[in-house]
Parts: C-alpha cells; sequence; structure tokens
C-alpha cells in the first residue's frame, strides 16, 4: 500500500506569518525521504496555504507522484493543464470550511464534471474523484470514466473507537472499495486517518493508496518528517502483513469494529 503525504499544513504555518518559511517544497522531499510515494497539496481558491508558486516548484522536484486536490473551477482546471501533475483529485470545496468536509455530489453536475475529466484525459493527467463511501455516486464515477476514486475516511475517522457507527461506517468503505476495484478503476481512501485509526482502513486489500497529512505534519512538529512519515508506514505496512492479493479481512466484512 502507497502512502501520500498532504504538505498543505507546511504552508499553513507559513501562511500564518506572510513569510517565506517554512517551505512546503522542503518538507516534500522530506516525506519522501522518510518512504512516501506520494506527495499531495491542495490548490485552494482562496490560496489560504499551498499558493501557485508551491505547485510549480513541486512539479519540478517531487521524485515520485504529485498529486493534486482541486476543485472543477476553469482557473484551476487551466493552471493544472500548465503545470501537469500527475494526478488531480477533485474535490469539492468551501471557503467557510476548515477543510473538505465530505465527497463529491456528481449528481449536481454530472456534465461539467465529464467535460473536466475528458479535459485533463486529452492532457494525458490521470484523474481522482473523492466521494463518500456511496454507491451511487461510485456507479456515477465509473460512468463519468474516473480513472481512480479516493474514498473520503472522515465519518469512519470522527467516530468512537468502540462504537458500533465506528463498525458500520468501516463496513460501508470496504463494500465501496470492493466496488470500485471491480469496476476497473483504482482505489484509494484519505481524511482524518491518524497513526490509530489508519490500521483497519490498511487492512483493506482493495485500497492501494493512503493520503493522509494533518495528523503527519502534527507528528512531524515533535520528531521530525522524515521520523513521522517513516512511523505512518510502518503503521500501514505491519497492518497489510499477511493478506494475501485480492483479500478483505473477514472482520471487515461482519462490521466488526476495531
Amino acid at each position: 500500500m502507497k502512502l501520500g503525504v498532504n504538505v498543505d499544513h507546511v504552508a499553513t504555518i507559513r501562511q500564518a506569518r506572510g513569510v517565506r518559511f517554512p517551505d512546503p517544497v522542503f518538507a516534500a522531499s522530506l516525506a519522501e525521504l522518510g518512504g512516501a510515494e506520494g506527495i499531495v497539496v491542495h490548490l485552494r481558491e482562496d490560496r489560504r496555504h499551498i499558493q501557485e508558486r508551491d505547485v510549480r516548484v513541486l512539479r519540478d522536484t517531487v521524485q515520485t507522484r504529485l498529486n493534486l486536490e482541486m476543485a472543477a473551477d476553469e482557473e484551476t482546471v487551466a493552471l493544472a493543464a500548465r503545470i501537469k501533475p500527475d494526478l488531480v483529485t477533485l474535490v469539492p470545496e468551501r471557503r467557510e470550511e476548515l477543510t473538505t468536509e465530505g465527497g463529491l455530489n456528481l449528481f449536481s453536475m454530472q456534465d461539467k464534471f465529464k467535460r473536466t475529466i475528458d479535459f485533463f484525459h486529452e492532457k494525458e493527467i490521470t484523474v481522482a474523484l473523492f466521494l463518500d463511501p456511496d454507491v451511487k455516486q461510485i456507479e456515477v464515477a465509473h460512468a463519468l470514466s474516473a480513472d481512480i476514486v479516493e474514498i473520503h475516511t472522515g465519518r469512519y475517522a470522527n467516530t468512537r473507537v468502540d462504537s458500533k457507527a465506528r463498525g458500520v461506517e468501516l463496513n460501508q468503505i470496504v463494500e465501496s472499495a470492493q466496488l470500485i476495484s471491480q469496476s476497473k478503476m483504482g482505489v484509494s481512501a484519505g481524511h482524518g486517518l491518524d497513526y490509530t485509526n489508519v490500521t483497519q482502513i490498511a487492512k483493506i486489500s482493495e485500497i492501494a493508496e493512503l493520503n493522509i497529512g494533518h495528523s503527519i505534519i502534527a507528528r512531524a512538529v515533535l520528531v521530525g518528517i522524515e521520523a513521522a512519515v517513516r512511523e505512518m508506514k510502518h503503521r500501514i505496512d505491519h497492518s497489510r502483513m499477511g493478506l494475501s492479493s485480492g483479500t478483505t479481512p473477514s472482520a471487515h466484512r461482519s462490521g466488526s469494529p476495531a
């Protein structure tokens, strides 16, 4: 299982003072040294953290894979086409939110998403859609020719470990991952994952990549970015041990809590 590290909050610290440091570009290099297989940044409309300069420089310096999260607005789509990240992940975006609060609603603007996906495919850029674990949304994603679906794990992450709700949310993620895989799309997941709750998600064999930011950067304040990434990689790899290809643990199918 691959790990994509989101370095947005390194830029959040920088922007709080309006200075040039800490630089998310340096953070990305350290994350790769720590074992990250991808770097993730979200270029928001309000530019609250990541700036256009960051994306341009990251395109030249990232040695693994650059994943640009973005809304499907004309300006950002045009910018992404010029910079050509390896992957764009289309996400919902509202100015008043602290962080992305849920998956896309593909039903509301299917024509727009289809045009955007087709445009990026013409530019030979892979497209992921950030979706809640919802069968109907996933079916639309397949119809729109998305390459990857990233499952929003926020509801799972925000439930209590010992609650029935945690098992329900986990089961929905398992079922969604299986459907995405059966639909011949790539499967990734992210949002709200930390060093504790990541273990059950990492056991879902259909998921090929986890994208994690806040918890890694928070840990990095104490131990450094390389060490924080290595620790997360260790948690993921340890959880993954013993899984055979195409097999999902029975505990997930039953909805048993972690």
